[in-house]
């Protein structure tokens, strides 16, 4: 038996060697002995759960009817409810973008494993008739048709960045090692 404080366990395959200067290289598969480990079973798990597999559809349901309610709840709702809050045209606008950010990023906080482009579909859903109802129901605060467009498309990037700020600071169950 080899004591531990005289050997150096090689990153790469984990055999211990004695131990040595700086720059020797593993005695059993060559690499050097100060190189960065590989990333252990547990660490390729854990990164290969938080990479999207696929579009899920059911996903992209559930995204669309959060972001369809939170911003009819903003553009419509909040007017009939305090006819103060008119959001007509580029004020319309301007307060669905960060409705579609925060939409994303509750899709991102409540979805299992990676869930970032089916929030991004769902915005870009919901941005078209948005855009379509407020540029026709636009009475003073005037914008022509192609800024609704850019600022849709604007609304479906802060949508993707919300969706991956809610994946970064989703909240569950952390993973027990399997070393």
């Amino acid at each position: 038996m080899v004591d531990s404080k005289s050997t150096h366990v090689c990153p790469m395959c984990g055999a211990a060697n004695a131990s040595a200067a700086p720059g020797q290289r593993c005695q059993s598969c060559g690499a050097r002995l100060t190189e960065s480990k590989r990333p252990s079973r547990h660490e390729e798990i854990d990164r290969s759960h938080h990479h999207q597999e696929g579009f899920s559809a059911t996903w992209c349901g559930i995204s669309l009817a959060i972001v369809g309610i939170l911003t009819a709840a903003v553009v419509v709702g909040l007017p009939m409810v305090v006819p103060f809050f008119d959001f007509e045209g580029s004020a319309g606008m301007m307060l669905s973008i960060p409705v579609w950010f925060v939409s994303g990023m509750l899709v991102g906080l409540i979805s299992p494993g990676r869930t970032v482009l089916e929030p991004v579909v769902a915005t870009f859903l919901v941005a078209m008739p948005t855009a379509f109802l407020l540029f026709s129901g636009q009475t003073v605060k005037m914008m022509p048709a192609f800024m609704y467009a850019l600022m849709s498309a604007l609304g479906v990037l802060f949508s993707l960045i919300g969706s991956y700020v809610g994946e970064r600071i989703q909240v569950g169950p952390t993973t027990k090692a399997l070393d």
